[in-house]
């Protein structure tokens, strides 16, 4: 395609908008402590404006937040805007200091921390005297708007912080999160060609380390299903880190390799649904590895005649249900697979 020719009065034109453009957003940045964040917050010197969302943090996302705030680590600009009236309005921030207010004044227990475990149950009254006061003196830095900012500009603010980013999948997270000789491991396993081939993933998921995720819940769900309660982002974490030096890397591989094998002479499709497949759903990936998996634990040499069941209604259920979270569905599925496999059922 050509390329535009821009002229000299459409540069003109431009180059004003911009600036007047970037007159109207005029900012300053400071640092308050968590003590006088919430004592403004309370007062309402600082106030959540209408448009802001509700209070939708979960549990866990809560705890999540304020284990980072213990751990000192680096949190995110909270964005301010100033009123005529002297108030400071929450652009964003609105989550994190409605957190920081729930759990210092005692409205929140600490649970499921994938670092201070020992803090579980915890509310802020149970940390020792020491520990408040450091938590009270954390800094949060803040980019505060002019008054002048006109609520349009705020708005778009608040959209544009919003909605412009891209969020970092679970498994991108913990791959960045947990080095070692286990990630090493599984970044190998995602490599492994027979598993690219028998496992189709879109260029879009693959680029999000969508393969790292099918491999470690194969080795987490394959070890460890049965101590699955609900929490699979949790549950993957905890065991990547409690394994991540300590691994059986010769029974992990045999496990992973002769579990492929197995699919690969047994199953047409490997664990797609059909021969031009281009991605595979995490839950039937789930249901086929770690059932093989497990059925060769029992039986090294296991031979079958079919897999005709995978078309039947019941595999479909088990694997189509949005049933990932669920400790029974999980167990449920492998099972199935696995017992199938050994002519149980």
């Amino acid at each position: 395609m050509a390329k535009k020719k821009i002229t000299i009065e459409q540069i003109t034109m431009a180059e004003t908008q911009l600036q007047t453009m970037q007159r109207q957003v005029d900012y300053d940045t400071k640092d308050y402590t968590v003590e006088l964040l919430l004592s403004k917050f309370e007062r309402g010197d600082f106030f959540i404006p209408d448009y802001q969302r509700q209070y939708v943090w979960k549990a866990n996302n809560r705890s999540l937040f304020i284990e980072s705030v213990l751990l000192g680590l680096p949190i995110p600009f909270m964005f301010f805007a100033g009123c005529d009236d002297g108030r400071l309005e929450i652009i964003d921030g609105a989550q994190r200091m409605q957190t920081l207010n729930e759990f210092v004044n005692g409205k929140m227990r600490l649970s499921r921390l994938p670092k201070l475990n020992l803090l579980d149950g915890f509310s802020f009254s149970d940390l020792s005297t020491a520990t408040q006061r450091k938590f009270l003196n954390r800094t949060f830095r803040v980019v505060v708007l002019d008054e002048k900012t006109t609520p349009d500009i705020r708005q778009d603010l608040f959209n544009r912080i919003n909605t412009s980013g891209v969020k970092a999948s679970d498994s991108e997270v913990r791959r960045g999160s947990y080095p070692g000789p286990l990630t090493d491991f599984v970044e190998e396993c995602c490599r492994n060609e027979l598993f690219v081939t028998l496992c189709p993933v879109s260029k879009s998921k693959a680029v999000r380390q969508e393969r790292f995720e099918l491999v470690l819940r194969f080795f987490a769900y394959l070890y460890n299903y049965k101590k699955f309660e609900h929490e699979v982002s949790q549950f993957l974490n905890q065991f990547l880190s409690e394994n991540l030096h300590t691994f059986d890397e010769e029974q992990y591989r045999s496990d992973f390799e002769g579990m492929l094998s197995f699919v690969h002479d047994n199953f047409e499709f490997g664990f797609a649904k059909s021969k031009n497949a281009t991605t595979t759903p995490r839950v039937r990936f789930e249901a086929i590895s770690v059932g093989v998996a497990l059925a060769l634990k029992e039986r090294p040499d296991l031979h079958i005649d079919n897999v005709d069941w995978l078309n039947s209604e019941e595999f479909k259920e088990l694997t189509t249900s949005d049933a990932s979270n669920n400790e029974g569905k999980l167990a449920a599925r492998v099972e199935y697979v696995r017992d199938k496999l050994l002519g149980r059922n």
